[in-house]
């Protein structure tokens, strides 16, 4: 995808006034803050633009050269070398001037829970937990689990946690959706293979300011925990549940010992849930097709089947088989479905710029 020169010049022009405008020592406050927001997210597409427009002058250069006996020979192998990488760095060029969502920069909630299967499925949803957890620490990332209901058998009937982070939700939206796995249950004496399944969501989170929520709109309810988690449950009502009455949304949280953190951790999820909402709502048709993805829990509508008899994980997305599934839940192999991902969308909002 070729971008105008006029375009480029704007641009270029647009990062030279904020420059100007960030040296000034003029601006403070919250006009600091935004004009600093403004520049890192602009100077890596400057600065590609820049040497777009310096191959281009390159170009022309090498090409009036070719009218001359002497020059011709360099100057016809300079230009082939260019021409191959003048088109790499305009794609380049064209994926960092993409719209970018403006949650990308947020860290996220991340919510799996058990689907279809059982016990399977609760031990299922653990796998993947633990699968993020890994990739967020090769990422540097920190995740810290806000609310979780554990198995019986071991693994989460739901875990929701906090991952925080450079790029986290721009690395992860894409994981929202059903998961499936195939395999052979530990409690399963005949060797069949079984299919479960677990939901993920993927949710911004959001400044406080993002959400305004009416304390006067919500139902606060507090309960004795139960489940899995340690001698305190059953022993005093510190569980939380919060219902935003003109959204009907509930949350629950009972983590933690104390009434008032598990209030916290609760109103968490019920700001990322909220603003999710309002993102959806704002983004239309878009937002529905990403709303769909995350599904019912049910096994058959998946967005990828995790193949343990044969090693595999499929994308059925993008029709991407990677034979690497130890690696992939072990957090080191997720990397390489993620990207392609990534390119995928980059590839496909292309395409939409360029008709």
């Amino acid at each position: 995808m070729t971008i105008p020169d006029e375009r480029l010049r704007h641009l270029s022009d647009r990062f030279a006034e904020l420059e100007a405008r960030m040296a000034s020592g003029q601006l403070e406050g919250d006009a600091f803050v935004q004009a600093s927001r403004d520049y890192a997210e602009l100077e890596p597409v400057a600065n590609t633009a820049a040497q777009v427009q310096a191959m281009r002058a390159e170009a022309a250069e090498l090409e009036d050269m070719l009218s001359d006996p002497e020059m011709k020979a360099m100057a016809e192998e300079d230009l082939a070398l260019l021409r191959v990488k003048l088109p790499e760095a305009e794609r380049s060029l064209a994926i960092a001037m993409l719209p970018r969502d403006s949650a990308d920069a947020r860290p996220a909630m991340l919510e799996i829970r058990a689907g279809t299967g059982g016990d399977e499925a609760a031990l299922f949803a653990g796998d993947l937990y633990r699968m993020y957890e890994k990739y967020a620490a090769e990422q540097g990332w920190k995740v810290e689990p806000v609310s979780m209901s554990a198995s019986e058998v071991g693994g989460f009937k739901e875990i929701v946690a906090n991952v925080r982070g450079t790029g986290v939700f721009a690395k992860l939206k894409f994981e929202s959706g059903v998961h499936r796995v195939q395999r052979v249950p530990v409690t399963e004496s005949g060797g069949r293979i079984h299919t479960s399944a677990a939901t993920v969501a993927v949710l911004p989170e959001p400044d406080e300011v993002d959400v305004h929520i009416d304390p006067t709109e919500l139902k606060i309810d507090t309960y004795r925990a139960s489940g899995a988690g340690g001698q305190h449950v059953n022993t005093t009502d510190s569980a939380i549940r919060i219902t935003h009455l003109p959204t009907n949304t509930v949350v629950t949280c009972q983590d933690g010992r104390s009434q008032h953190k598990n209030k916290e951790k609760a109103m968490q999820v019920l700001r990322a849930r909220l603003y999710e909402a309002q993102r959806e709502e704002a983004q239309g048709a878009e937002a529905e097709a990403r709303k769909a993805m995350v599904g019912s829990g049910d096994r058959s509508e998946r967005i990828r089947t995790y193949n343990f008899p044969q090693g595999r994980v499929t994308d059925h997305r993008i029709g991407l088989t990677l034979h690497k599934l130890p690696e992939i839940l072990a957090g080191t192999g997720i990397g390489e479905l993620l990207d392609a991902l990534i390119a995928e969308d980059e590839a496909k909002r292309l395409a939409t710029l360029a008709e």
